[in-house]
């Protein structure tokens, strides 16, 4: 069994084998007379088991930390496992198997999210997601290749990109798609690649 102690991240064995393993936090230890240790637990939950399901941009290894606690068994404890903030997250280089993160906490009972709204990218204006590569070329203009007309291929070559809603200068000659390989363009690309790569 997995030696556990408060504040760690925990994997838990879900009563149905084809499920992966709930995630928890753990907010206390108790044992009885009879050396039954019971942790006392705060849950995450997947996008999938929230009220408004998974969406778009919430990444595979997305969980919510919810307001609902309980006991359980220490016995149910498969292994740890770390929770990231989001900006730890896109930070990794490697993401393993145990390595999840969170950016909303998620009220059970309402289905409310706090923080309530984050920043939306794009012309799609979708939040960031992990998953998806990104090409940044100011430090909040994202964008998806496909959503301004270029392959992932064709945003990897990039060195530079000029942004039909962000330039200064009209003088600049665009594409209709939006985007510029000339080396006029004062601003790197920097392509967010999937954490999971």
């Amino acid at each position: 069994m997995y030696v556990s102690t408060v504040g760690d991240c925990v994997l838990m064995r879900p009563s149905d084998t084809g499920k992966p393993p709930y995630v928890a936090r753990i907010e206390g230890i108790d044992s009885d007379s009879r050396n039954n240790v019971k942790v006392r637990v705060r849950w995450y939950y997947r996008p999938e088991e929230s009220l408004g399901g998974r969406r778009q941009f919430h990444g595979a290894k997305e969980l919510f930390l919810s307001d609902h606690h309980d006991v359980q068994s220490a016995h149910t404890i498969e292994g740890k496992c770390t929770v990231h903030s989001f900006k730890n997250y896109t930070k990794l280089e490697n993401v393993g198997a145990e390595d999840y993160f969170c950016r909303f906490e998620y009220k059970a009972a309402t289905g409310g999210f706090t923080p309530d709204r984050v920043a939306v990218y794009c012309k799609c204006e979708m939040p960031y997601n992990p998953d998806d590569l990104m090409v940044q070329f100011a430090p909040l203009c994202r964008y998806h290749p496909a959503c301004v007309g270029m392959t992932i291929e064709e945003a990897k070559k990039l060195d530079h990109f000029v942004c039909s809603e962000c330039s200064p200068d009209d003088d600049v000659k665009r594409p209709q798609n939006g985007f510029s390989t000339s080396p006029t363009a004062d601003v790197k690309v920097r392509i967010l690649e999937p954490s999971y790569a």
